[in-house]
Protein backbone atom coordinates (compact mmCIF):
# COMPACT_ATOMS: atom_id res chain seq x y z
CA UNK A 1 0.00 0.00 0.00
CA UNK A 2 1.32 3.73 -0.40
CA UNK A 3 0.83 5.88 1.93
CA UNK A 4 0.40 10.03 1.29
CA UNK A 5 1.40 11.93 3.93
CA UNK A 6 -0.07 15.42 4.93
CA UNK A 7 1.76 18.23 5.73
CA UNK A 8 1.16 17.77 9.40
CA UNK A 9 1.29 13.69 9.95
CA UNK A 10 5.18 14.97 8.33
CA UNK A 11 6.14 17.72 10.85
CA UNK A 12 4.73 15.23 13.84
CA UNK A 13 6.79 12.26 12.36
CA UNK A 14 9.71 13.85 12.22
CA UNK A 15 9.42 15.94 15.76
CA UNK A 16 8.05 12.55 17.02
CA UNK A 17 4.70 14.46 18.51
CA UNK A 18 1.72 12.08 20.50
CA UNK A 19 -0.52 13.23 17.99
CA UNK A 20 -0.14 10.73 15.99
CA UNK A 21 -2.84 8.34 15.51
CA UNK A 22 -1.81 4.28 16.19
CA UNK A 23 -2.42 2.79 12.73
CA UNK A 24 -0.66 6.22 11.42
CA UNK A 25 2.48 5.08 13.33
CA UNK A 26 2.13 1.73 12.22
CA UNK A 27 2.18 2.86 8.85
CA UNK A 28 5.29 5.03 9.20
CA UNK A 29 7.17 2.49 10.70
CA UNK A 30 6.15 0.08 7.82
CA UNK A 31 7.74 1.90 5.30
CA UNK A 32 10.64 0.57 3.63
CA UNK A 33 12.80 0.50 0.25
CA UNK A 34 10.75 -1.25 -1.28
CA UNK A 35 7.31 0.47 0.18
CA UNK A 36 8.45 4.01 0.76
CA UNK A 37 6.21 6.61 2.10
CA UNK A 38 5.19 9.64 -0.54
CA UNK A 39 5.57 13.26 0.29
CA UNK A 40 4.67 15.59 -2.04
CA UNK A 41 7.00 18.70 -2.93
CA UNK A 42 3.70 21.24 -1.97
CA UNK A 43 4.21 19.81 1.81
CA UNK A 44 7.57 21.15 1.91
CA UNK A 45 7.02 24.65 0.44
CA UNK A 46 3.83 24.57 3.45
CA UNK A 47 6.32 23.61 5.98
CA UNK A 48 8.95 26.52 4.73
CA UNK A 49 5.82 28.92 4.72
CA UNK A 50 5.14 28.23 8.49
CA UNK A 51 8.52 28.16 9.27
CA UNK A 52 8.92 31.67 7.87
CA UNK A 53 5.61 33.53 9.20
CA UNK A 54 6.90 32.04 12.81
CA UNK A 55 3.72 29.47 13.16
CA UNK A 56 5.98 26.09 13.29
CA UNK A 57 9.00 25.66 15.09
CA UNK A 58 11.35 22.61 14.27
CA UNK A 59 14.38 21.57 16.17
CA UNK A 60 16.70 21.32 13.16
CA UNK A 61 17.90 24.69 10.43
CA UNK A 62 14.82 24.52 8.10
CA UNK A 63 17.02 23.13 4.73
CA UNK A 64 18.55 20.46 7.17
CA UNK A 65 14.99 19.35 8.37
CA UNK A 66 13.62 19.16 4.77
CA UNK A 67 16.48 17.35 3.21
CA UNK A 68 16.11 14.60 6.11
CA UNK A 69 12.51 14.81 5.93
CA UNK A 70 12.53 13.85 2.09
CA UNK A 71 15.60 11.26 2.40
CA UNK A 72 15.58 8.18 0.68
CA UNK A 73 15.05 5.14 0.94
CA UNK A 74 12.51 5.55 3.09
CA UNK A 75 10.57 8.44 1.40
CA UNK A 76 9.67 9.41 -2.05
CA UNK A 77 9.28 13.18 -3.12
CA UNK A 78 6.25 13.37 -5.67
CA UNK A 79 5.92 16.91 -8.01
CA UNK A 80 3.02 18.60 -9.11
CA UNK A 81 2.62 16.40 -12.84
CA UNK A 82 0.22 17.27 -15.22
CA UNK A 83 -2.31 14.19 -14.02
CA UNK A 84 -1.98 15.76 -10.91
CA UNK A 85 -2.75 19.19 -11.69
CA UNK A 86 -5.97 18.20 -14.34
CA UNK A 87 -6.61 16.14 -10.99
CA UNK A 88 -7.23 19.55 -8.86
CA UNK A 89 -9.40 21.28 -11.15
CA UNK A 90 -11.75 18.12 -11.30
CA UNK A 91 -12.02 18.23 -7.30
CA UNK A 92 -15.72 19.75 -6.55
CA UNK A 93 -15.95 23.30 -5.77
CA UNK A 94 -17.93 22.27 -2.19
CA UNK A 95 -14.12 20.89 -1.54
CA UNK A 96 -12.51 23.48 0.27
CA UNK A 97 -10.30 26.19 -1.67
CA UNK A 98 -7.10 25.60 0.40
CA UNK A 99 -4.57 25.05 -2.23
CA UNK A 100 -2.07 22.49 -0.69
CA UNK A 101 -4.93 20.23 0.08
CA UNK A 102 -6.39 20.72 -3.18
CA UNK A 103 -2.72 19.16 -4.53
CA UNK A 104 -2.72 16.31 -1.70
CA UNK A 105 -5.77 15.15 -2.45
CA UNK A 106 -5.25 14.88 -6.34
CA UNK A 107 -1.67 13.62 -5.67
CA UNK A 108 -3.35 10.46 -3.69
CA UNK A 109 -6.12 10.15 -6.36
CA UNK A 110 -3.44 10.30 -9.03
CA UNK A 111 -1.44 7.86 -6.93
CA UNK A 112 -3.97 5.12 -5.69
CA UNK A 113 -2.68 6.43 -2.53
CA UNK A 114 -3.86 6.57 0.91
CA UNK A 115 -3.63 10.04 2.56
CA UNK A 116 -2.52 10.27 6.23
CA UNK A 117 -4.33 12.74 7.27
CA UNK A 118 -6.36 14.09 10.36
CA UNK A 119 -7.81 17.12 8.20
CA UNK A 120 -11.65 16.78 9.06
CA UNK A 121 -12.53 18.57 5.71
CA UNK A 122 -10.42 16.19 3.78
CA UNK A 123 -11.98 12.70 5.35
CA UNK A 124 -15.33 13.94 5.00
CA UNK A 125 -15.10 14.81 2.22
CA UNK A 126 -14.73 11.24 0.52
CA UNK A 127 -12.63 12.19 -2.12
CA UNK A 128 -9.40 9.69 -1.38
CA UNK A 129 -8.87 6.86 1.27
CA UNK A 130 -7.77 8.50 4.41
CA UNK A 131 -5.96 7.21 7.46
Amino acid sequence: MTFLLDTHIIVWWFEQSPRLLPAQKEALESADAASPLVISDISLWEISTLTSLGRLRLRLPLRDWLERAVAPPLVRRIGISPAIAAEVASLPDSFHRDPADRILVATSRVLGATLLTLDRRIIESGLTPTL
